[in-house]
């Protein structure tokens, strides 16, 4: 019986090899170009005499891109097909990836050709100078102005302002990744392009430089301006992920104090004003604020109490640490 490398124990289990690299490649409906950029990854890696595995993740193609992975899968020792069930999203598609691979270097890709796999090389040399997440810098991007370039500047300057870890190009696929680093991520959403950001949550020592980048020659784009609803909504998420993962109480329950404080000012403002100087407060607006204040704040308070039992949840369910190790130096003796 068959089994598929994305069930096969070897992928749940990494366990250890001779590879230098794991190549990541999510797959979608780039049926004319999946050839030319397999040959060309196996070109890069080969001059730069690199030991690795070529993992496609076929993310619910439908325009032949499924047989020709396939096809191609079984011609090489070197590719492994991940084929997905149905379209599930880059990031999905990428956390496939991650989990199939065994290497200790992880390097991702877009399928489109756009990125130049002749970069893996020195993104490879770039992380063993001792950091754990070397992202690419499209310096010369070879995209529409208007529909492209614009939005992602917006965007870089936004999630580096948020996130605080200053990139060029967040938007950037071509990235190498220490593998215990992805290990510690669970991505869901639109998140793979705040993988930079979750890192550094998790420590990582992050580098930029810059890669080279090509018109696409095959296929249309899929990216356009309709993504950014929810590429603003991911970066809440990774913002809060950051500031209050650990300690939600902190921003709920800071605020609904505030909140209470503020309705029981009012509230005993409107009181001495009734019965001090007999004046009438029904029909003031202040108290209807002072009354949804009041409730907002209990509300919120009662909110952060919950996220803080969510969250022991979270890292006790996964034995999930809140905190992580780099090194431990030890005396020679011991």
């Amino acid at each position: 019986m068959e089994i598929s490398p994305a069930l096969h124990p070897a992928y749940i289990q990494p366990a250890l090899s001779s590879l230098d690299i794991s190549v990541v490649v999510p797959i979608h409906n780039e049926v004319e170009s999946l050839p030319h950029l397999i040959s060309a990854i196996a070109q890069a890696l080969s001059d730069a005499q690199l030991n690795y595995e070529l993992i496609c993740v076929d993310d619910g193609s439908t325009d032949g891109s499924t047989e020709v992975l396939k096809q191609e899968a079984q011609k090489r020792n070197d590719l492994v097909a991940v084929i997905l069930r149905r379209n599930y999203g880059q990031t999905a598609a990428m956390a496939a990836g991650f989990k199939c691979a065994r290497s200790p270097i992880i390097v991702t890709l877009d399928g489109d050709l756009q990125n130049d796999p002749a970069d893996i090389p020195e993104l490879v040399m770039k992380l063993n100078e001792g950091y754990d997440l070397v992202s690419g810098w499209r310096q010369k991007r070879q995209d529409a102005a208007l529909t492209r370039l614009l939005p992602s500047k917006i965007a870089n300057a936004m999630i580096g302002k948020v996130t605080g870890v200053q990139l060029h190009d967040y938007g950037c696929s071509l990235k190498a990744y220490r593998t215990e680093i992805v290990a510690d991520m669970n991505l869901y959403g639109e998140l793979h392009r705040f993988l930079p950001a979750l890192a550094f949550i998790e420590g990582a020592r992050i580098v930029e430089i810059p890669v080279r980048h090509h018109a696409r020659r095959y296929g249309k784009s899929k990216y356009g301006l309709g993504r950014t609803i929810r590429v603003l909504m991911d970066l809440l998420t990774v913002f809060f992920m950051k500031k209050f993962l650990t300690r939600p109480m902190h921003v709920f329950g800071g605020f609904g104090i505030i909140s209470m404080v503020l309705g029981f000012v009012l509230g005993l403002y409107l009181t001495i004003l009734k019965l001090g100087f007999g004046a009438s407060i029904g029909d003031r607006p202040l108290l209807i604020l002072a009354v949804v204040l009041l409730l907002a704040g209990v509300q919120l308070f009662s909110f952060g109490l919950l996220a803080e039992l969510l969250m022991r949840t979270y890292h006790e369910s996964q034995q999930r640490p809140i905190y992580r190790i780099r090194e431990v130096i030890e005396p020679s003796s011991r």
